[in-house]
Protein backbone atom coordinates (compact mmCIF):
# COMPACT_ATOMS: atom_id res chain seq x y z
CA UNK A 1 0.00 0.00 0.00
CA UNK A 2 3.01 2.29 0.17
CA UNK A 3 5.35 1.01 -2.20
CA UNK A 4 4.23 3.79 -4.71
CA UNK A 5 5.61 6.58 -2.15
CA UNK A 6 8.35 4.83 -1.33
CA UNK A 7 9.04 5.15 -5.27
CA UNK A 8 8.11 8.70 -5.43
CA UNK A 9 10.28 9.82 -2.32
CA UNK A 10 13.31 7.83 -4.20
CA UNK A 11 13.06 9.67 -7.29
CA UNK A 12 11.61 12.70 -6.27
CA UNK A 13 15.01 15.24 -6.83
CA UNK A 14 15.75 13.28 -9.95
CA UNK A 15 11.99 14.02 -11.45
CA UNK A 16 12.07 17.80 -10.10
CA UNK A 17 15.68 18.22 -11.87
CA UNK A 18 14.28 16.36 -15.37
CA UNK A 19 11.00 18.55 -15.04
CA UNK A 20 13.14 22.00 -14.61
CA UNK A 21 15.04 21.09 -17.60
CA UNK A 22 12.17 20.47 -20.03
CA UNK A 23 10.43 24.13 -18.97
CA UNK A 24 13.94 25.65 -19.22
CA UNK A 25 12.99 26.79 -22.79
CA UNK A 26 9.49 28.22 -22.23
CA UNK A 27 9.81 29.63 -18.95
CA UNK A 28 10.47 32.98 -19.98
CA UNK A 29 7.91 33.47 -22.45
CA UNK A 30 5.07 33.01 -19.51
CA UNK A 31 3.94 35.88 -17.90
CA UNK A 32 4.52 35.09 -13.98
CA UNK A 33 0.95 35.28 -11.77
CA UNK A 34 2.11 37.19 -8.81
CA UNK A 35 1.21 35.77 -4.99
CA UNK A 36 -1.98 37.04 -3.70
CA UNK A 37 -5.64 37.26 -4.33
CA UNK A 38 -6.81 39.45 -7.34
CA UNK A 39 -10.18 39.85 -5.40
CA UNK A 40 -10.43 42.08 -2.11
CA UNK A 41 -13.02 40.18 -0.94
CA UNK A 42 -13.85 36.43 -0.92
CA UNK A 43 -15.98 35.60 -4.07
CA UNK A 44 -19.52 34.45 -2.82
CA UNK A 45 -19.14 30.66 -1.82
CA UNK A 46 -21.61 28.40 -3.45
CA UNK A 47 -25.13 27.48 -1.77
CA UNK A 48 -24.35 23.58 -2.11
CA UNK A 49 -21.15 24.15 -0.13
CA UNK A 50 -22.98 26.34 2.52
CA UNK A 51 -25.94 23.59 2.48
CA UNK A 52 -23.30 20.96 3.16
CA UNK A 53 -22.06 22.98 6.49
CA UNK A 54 -25.40 23.79 8.07
CA UNK A 55 -26.09 19.89 8.05
CA UNK A 56 -23.01 19.54 9.40
CA UNK A 57 -23.39 21.66 12.08
CA UNK A 58 -20.33 23.38 11.92
CA UNK A 59 -18.51 26.47 9.94
CA UNK A 60 -15.65 27.16 7.30
CA UNK A 61 -13.58 28.29 9.88
CA UNK A 62 -13.92 25.18 11.82
CA UNK A 63 -13.43 22.35 9.24
CA UNK A 64 -10.36 24.71 8.19
CA UNK A 65 -8.94 24.59 11.32
CA UNK A 66 -9.60 20.63 11.35
CA UNK A 67 -8.03 19.59 8.41
CA UNK A 68 -5.04 22.43 8.83
CA UNK A 69 -4.55 20.67 12.51
CA UNK A 70 -4.63 17.21 10.69
CA UNK A 71 -1.63 18.55 8.34
CA UNK A 72 0.03 20.24 11.58
CA UNK A 73 0.01 16.75 13.62
CA UNK A 74 1.05 14.37 10.63
CA UNK A 75 4.52 14.60 10.01
CA UNK A 76 4.63 11.64 8.07
CA UNK A 77 1.48 12.74 5.86
CA UNK A 78 3.24 16.14 5.55
CA UNK A 79 6.60 14.42 4.43
CA UNK A 80 4.74 12.45 1.58
CA UNK A 81 3.36 15.73 0.66
CA UNK A 82 6.69 17.11 0.34
CA UNK A 83 8.38 14.14 -1.69
CA UNK A 84 5.35 13.83 -3.59
CA UNK A 85 5.57 17.30 -4.85
CA UNK A 86 9.49 17.52 -5.33
CA UNK A 87 8.50 14.18 -7.90
CA UNK A 88 6.37 15.94 -9.73
CA UNK A 89 8.06 19.48 -9.79
CA UNK A 90 5.84 21.11 -7.62
CA UNK A 91 5.90 23.45 -4.49
CA UNK A 92 4.23 21.26 -1.68
CA UNK A 93 2.02 23.98 -1.15
CA UNK A 94 -0.14 23.50 -4.05
CA UNK A 95 -0.90 20.15 -2.57
CA UNK A 96 -1.67 21.49 0.87
CA UNK A 97 -3.77 24.14 -0.57
CA UNK A 98 -5.66 21.55 -2.87
CA UNK A 99 -6.47 19.67 0.29
CA UNK A 100 -7.46 22.71 2.44
CA UNK A 101 -10.02 23.86 -0.17
CA UNK A 102 -11.64 20.45 -0.17
CA UNK A 103 -11.72 19.83 3.24
CA UNK A 104 -12.92 23.26 4.15
CA UNK A 105 -15.84 23.68 1.57
CA UNK A 106 -16.78 20.14 0.35
CA UNK A 107 -16.83 17.17 2.92
CA UNK A 108 -15.28 17.20 6.50
CA UNK A 109 -11.98 15.76 7.30
CA UNK A 110 -11.61 12.38 9.19
CA UNK A 111 -9.78 13.50 12.62
CA UNK A 112 -7.39 10.29 11.75
CA UNK A 113 -5.14 9.52 8.43
CA UNK A 114 -6.13 5.59 8.94
CA UNK A 115 -9.86 5.65 8.59
CA UNK A 116 -8.85 6.97 4.78
CA UNK A 117 -7.33 3.02 4.47
CA UNK A 118 -10.28 1.67 6.44
CA UNK A 119 -12.69 3.62 4.19
CA UNK A 120 -10.39 2.75 1.58
CA UNK A 121 -11.15 -1.14 2.07
CA UNK A 122 -15.15 -0.46 2.78
CA UNK A 123 -15.70 0.57 -0.39
CA UNK A 124 -13.49 -2.32 -2.42
CA UNK A 125 -15.41 -4.63 -0.61
CA UNK A 126 -18.79 -3.79 -1.41
CA UNK A 127 -17.62 -3.56 -5.28
CA UNK A 128 -17.39 -0.90 -7.33
CA UNK A 129 -18.40 -0.94 -11.18
CA UNK A 130 -18.65 1.83 -13.30
CA UNK A 131 -21.85 2.37 -15.54
CA UNK A 132 -25.20 3.73 -16.52
CA UNK A 133 -28.18 1.80 -16.19
CA UNK A 134 -26.64 -1.35 -16.66
CA UNK A 135 -24.53 -0.83 -19.69
CA UNK A 136 -20.54 -0.44 -18.07
CA UNK A 137 -17.74 2.61 -19.38
CA UNK A 138 -16.05 -0.15 -20.89
CA UNK A 139 -18.94 -0.80 -23.30
CA UNK A 140 -20.47 2.62 -23.69
CA UNK A 141 -17.03 3.73 -24.78
CA UNK A 142 -17.03 1.56 -27.70
CA UNK A 143 -20.18 2.44 -29.60
CA UNK A 144 -18.70 3.97 -32.72
CA UNK A 145 -19.15 7.69 -31.56
CA UNK A 146 -15.53 6.86 -29.87
CA UNK A 147 -14.27 6.14 -32.46
CA UNK A 148 -12.63 9.54 -33.10
CA UNK A 149 -10.78 9.16 -30.07
CA UNK A 150 -8.80 5.67 -31.07
CA UNK A 151 -5.86 7.65 -31.91
CA UNK A 152 -4.89 9.21 -28.60
CA UNK A 153 -2.86 6.89 -26.68
CA UNK A 154 -2.11 8.75 -23.24
CA UNK A 155 -4.82 8.52 -20.97
CA UNK A 156 -5.50 12.21 -20.29
CA UNK A 157 -6.00 12.81 -24.16
CA UNK A 158 -7.97 9.64 -24.25
CA UNK A 159 -10.60 10.64 -21.78
CA UNK A 160 -10.71 13.85 -22.28
CA UNK A 161 -11.87 13.39 -25.75
CA UNK A 162 -14.68 10.46 -24.74
CA UNK A 163 -15.65 13.46 -22.54
CA UNK A 164 -15.72 15.52 -25.30
CA UNK A 165 -18.05 12.96 -27.37
CA UNK A 166 -20.51 12.82 -24.27
CA UNK A 167 -20.96 15.81 -23.90
CA UNK A 168 -21.26 16.32 -28.06
CA UNK A 169 -23.25 13.18 -28.59
CA UNK A 170 -25.00 11.89 -25.75
CA UNK A 171 -25.33 14.40 -22.53
CA UNK A 172 -29.04 15.27 -22.59
CA UNK A 173 -30.23 13.07 -26.36
CA UNK A 174 -31.87 9.88 -26.81
CA UNK A 175 -29.27 7.74 -28.86
CA UNK A 176 -30.34 4.46 -30.01
CA UNK A 177 -33.70 4.89 -28.21
CA UNK A 178 -31.65 5.51 -24.92
CA UNK A 179 -32.06 8.85 -23.13
CA UNK A 180 -28.96 10.09 -21.51
CA UNK A 181 -28.93 13.10 -18.81
CA UNK A 182 -27.63 16.64 -19.09
CA UNK A 183 -25.14 15.81 -16.68
CA UNK A 184 -21.51 15.90 -16.44
CA UNK A 185 -19.68 11.95 -18.00
CA UNK A 186 -18.27 12.01 -14.41
CA UNK A 187 -21.53 12.40 -13.06
CA UNK A 188 -23.17 9.90 -14.71
CA UNK A 189 -20.58 7.26 -14.80
CA UNK A 190 -18.25 7.26 -12.24
CA UNK A 191 -20.45 8.25 -9.16
CA UNK A 192 -21.62 4.22 -7.96
CA UNK A 193 -22.52 5.04 -4.35
CA UNK A 194 -24.13 8.33 -4.73
CA UNK A 195 -24.58 11.40 -7.27
CA UNK A 196 -22.12 14.39 -6.41
CA UNK A 197 -19.18 13.20 -4.04
CA UNK A 198 -15.85 13.02 -5.10
CA UNK A 199 -13.50 10.73 -2.44
CA UNK A 200 -10.39 10.53 -0.35
CA UNK A 201 -8.26 13.06 0.96
CA UNK A 202 -7.69 15.46 -2.14
CA UNK A 203 -12.01 13.97 -3.30
CA UNK A 204 -10.17 12.93 -6.53
CA UNK A 205 -13.10 12.13 -9.06
CA UNK A 206 -12.66 8.71 -10.58
CA UNK A 207 -12.39 10.51 -14.23
CA UNK A 208 -9.82 12.67 -12.91
CA UNK A 209 -8.26 10.00 -11.60
CA UNK A 210 -8.16 7.95 -15.30
CA UNK A 211 -6.96 10.77 -17.20
CA UNK A 212 -3.74 11.15 -14.67
CA UNK A 213 -3.50 7.52 -14.83
CA UNK A 214 -0.28 7.32 -17.54
CA UNK A 215 1.32 10.22 -15.99
CA UNK A 216 0.99 8.71 -12.40
CA UNK A 217 2.76 5.60 -13.87
CA UNK A 218 5.09 7.25 -15.68
CA UNK A 219 6.19 9.31 -12.39
CA UNK A 220 5.80 7.50 -9.32
CA UNK A 221 5.50 4.04 -10.74
CA UNK A 222 1.71 3.55 -10.18
CA UNK A 223 -0.09 0.45 -11.94
CA UNK A 224 -1.98 2.26 -14.97
CA UNK A 225 -5.96 2.41 -14.34
CA UNK A 226 -8.80 0.52 -16.02
CA UNK A 227 -12.15 2.16 -15.67
CA UNK A 228 -13.25 -1.54 -15.87
CA UNK A 229 -11.44 -2.33 -12.53
CA UNK A 230 -13.70 0.08 -10.49
CA UNK A 231 -12.37 -1.57 -6.97
CA UNK A 232 -8.81 -0.68 -8.22
CA UNK A 233 -10.05 3.09 -9.22
CA UNK A 234 -11.68 3.53 -5.62
CA UNK A 235 -8.60 2.13 -3.88
CA UNK A 236 -6.28 4.64 -5.98
CA UNK A 237 -8.29 7.94 -4.63
CA UNK A 238 -9.09 6.42 -1.05
CA UNK A 239 -5.69 5.78 -0.02
CA UNK A 240 -3.57 8.57 1.29
CA UNK A 241 -0.62 7.07 -0.24
CA UNK A 242 -1.97 6.43 -3.64
CA UNK A 243 -3.80 9.52 -4.04
CA UNK A 244 -1.43 11.45 -3.20
CA UNK A 245 0.18 11.47 -6.67
CA UNK A 246 -2.36 12.03 -8.05
CA UNK A 247 -3.32 15.36 -6.46
CA UNK A 248 0.34 16.19 -7.73
CA UNK A 249 -0.56 15.43 -11.35
CA UNK A 250 -3.69 17.39 -11.70
CA UNK A 251 -2.35 20.36 -10.12
CA UNK A 252 0.83 19.80 -12.47
CA UNK A 253 -1.08 19.32 -15.41
CA UNK A 254 -2.77 22.88 -14.37
CA UNK A 255 0.36 24.57 -13.97
CA UNK A 256 1.48 23.36 -17.33
CA UNK A 257 -1.73 23.99 -19.24
CA UNK A 258 -1.59 27.93 -18.11
CA UNK A 259 1.92 27.70 -19.60
CA UNK A 260 1.64 26.27 -22.68
CA UNK A 261 -2.02 27.48 -23.81
CA UNK A 262 -2.56 30.85 -21.83
CA UNK A 263 1.12 32.04 -21.80
CA UNK A 264 0.99 32.31 -17.59
CA UNK A 265 3.16 31.09 -14.95
CA UNK A 266 0.57 30.53 -12.32
CA UNK A 267 3.38 28.24 -10.10
CA UNK A 268 3.68 30.43 -7.43
CA UNK A 269 -0.18 31.55 -6.83
CA UNK A 270 -1.19 28.24 -5.25
CA UNK A 271 -5.04 30.21 -4.93
CA UNK A 272 -5.02 29.88 -8.75
CA UNK A 273 -4.00 25.77 -8.63
CA UNK A 274 -6.54 25.58 -5.78
CA UNK A 275 -9.07 27.19 -8.09
CA UNK A 276 -8.25 24.65 -11.09
CA UNK A 277 -8.33 21.90 -8.63
CA UNK A 278 -11.88 22.93 -7.64
CA UNK A 279 -13.47 23.57 -11.07
CA UNK A 280 -11.55 21.18 -13.22
CA UNK A 281 -11.10 21.76 -16.89
CA UNK A 282 -7.85 23.67 -16.71
CA UNK A 283 -7.42 23.25 -20.32
CA UNK A 284 -10.64 24.89 -21.40
CA UNK A 285 -10.62 27.63 -18.75
CA UNK A 286 -6.54 28.38 -20.24
CA UNK A 287 -7.91 28.92 -23.98
CA UNK A 288 -10.86 30.96 -22.63
CA UNK A 289 -8.52 32.97 -21.04
CA UNK A 290 -5.82 32.85 -24.06
CA UNK A 291 -9.02 34.17 -26.32
CA UNK A 292 -9.85 37.16 -24.14
CA UNK A 293 -6.24 38.41 -24.00
CA UNK A 294 -5.72 37.71 -27.55
CA UNK A 295 -8.81 40.18 -28.25
CA UNK A 296 -7.74 42.70 -25.32
CA UNK A 297 -4.19 42.89 -26.75
CA UNK A 298 -5.82 43.53 -30.43
CA UNK A 299 -8.02 46.04 -28.33
CA UNK A 300 -4.94 47.67 -26.73
CA UNK A 301 -6.18 46.80 -23.40
CA UNK A 302 -3.90 45.09 -20.70
CA UNK A 303 -4.51 41.36 -20.57
CA UNK A 304 -6.63 39.77 -17.83
CA UNK A 305 -4.69 37.63 -15.13
CA UNK A 306 -5.94 34.27 -13.69
CA UNK A 307 -8.62 35.14 -11.11
CA UNK A 308 -9.57 32.72 -8.12
CA UNK A 309 -12.64 31.57 -7.03
CA UNK A 310 -13.91 31.68 -3.16
CA UNK A 311 -12.07 28.21 -2.64
CA UNK A 312 -8.31 29.35 -3.65
CA UNK A 313 -9.39 32.90 -2.42
CA UNK A 314 -9.22 31.19 1.12
CA UNK A 315 -5.95 29.47 0.33
CA UNK A 316 -3.93 32.62 -0.90
CA UNK A 317 -5.50 34.39 2.25
CA UNK A 318 -4.10 31.67 4.85
CA UNK A 319 -0.83 31.07 2.55
CA UNK A 320 1.15 32.44 5.36
CA UNK A 321 0.32 29.81 8.00
CA UNK A 322 -0.06 27.21 5.48
CA UNK A 323 3.54 27.57 4.78
CA UNK A 324 4.42 27.49 8.18
CA UNK A 325 3.57 23.39 7.61
CA UNK A 326 6.37 22.84 4.97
Amino acid sequence: MRSGLKLVAGMGFLAANILAVAFCGTASAAVLVPPGNRHAEQPNIPGASAKRTRELRTTYEAKYRKIYNLLAVDKGLRTKIKSTAAAYGIDPIHIAGAIVGEHTYNVDVYDRLQTYYVKAMSYVRQGVSFDYKGESIGDFVKRSEFSVCASFKDSYSLWDCRERVWDTKFRGRTVNGRSYPDNRFSAVFFQPFYAGQTFGLGQINPLTALQMSDVVNRVSGLPKLDAENGNAVYKTIMDPDLTLPYIAATLKHAIDAYRQIADFDISKNPGITATLYNTGGADDRARVLARENAKRKAAGEAPLLPQENYYGWLVNDKLDELRELF
